[in-house]
């Protein structure tokens, strides 16, 4: 007969297991590749206001240059190099590498500081700060 004190699911993160950089790791991922799948849409309509020219592209360009639009932009650079990071984080993993507990510390660390400084480096060249 099962046990009705054991825990129901693994997505219980502090109740029942305790939080690890492997548990964000996991969220992260999942997280970005909503961003990502969002971020398409945005990407098509960019594309198609572009193709239609005129106001529909004045129309995208003061959107996407605004505050918000350029924080969008950002948001989506940074969830597709995480996203991307991360997924040859996986195939390494597919190849069976990397399982060991302090190898799977050192490359969710080495993802999430790549994360950072690549995304950083999109920008400063995109600004043209450089």
């Amino acid at each position: 007969m099962a046990n009705p004190n054991r825990p129901l699911s693994p997505f219980m993160l502090g109740q029942a297991y305790r939080f690890q950089i492997t548990s964000l790791m996991s969220i992260l991922h999942r997280i970005s590749g909503v961003v990502l799948s969002v971020g398409a849409f945005v990407l098509a309509w960019w594309l198609m206001a572009m193709a239609a020219g005129g106001d529909a592209a004045a129309r995208a360009h003061a959107c996407l240059s605004s505050v918000f639009g350029k924080l969008a932009l950002f948001v989506f650079s940074l969830a597709l190099v995480y996203h991307l990071l991360n997924g040859i984080r996986h195939l390494f993993w597919d190849a069976g590498f990397g399982f060991e507990i302090p190898e799977l510390y050192r490359s969710g660390y080495a993802v999430a500081i790549l994360t950072v400084v690549l995304t950083a480096a999109i920008w400063i060249f995109a600004l043209g700060v450089l």
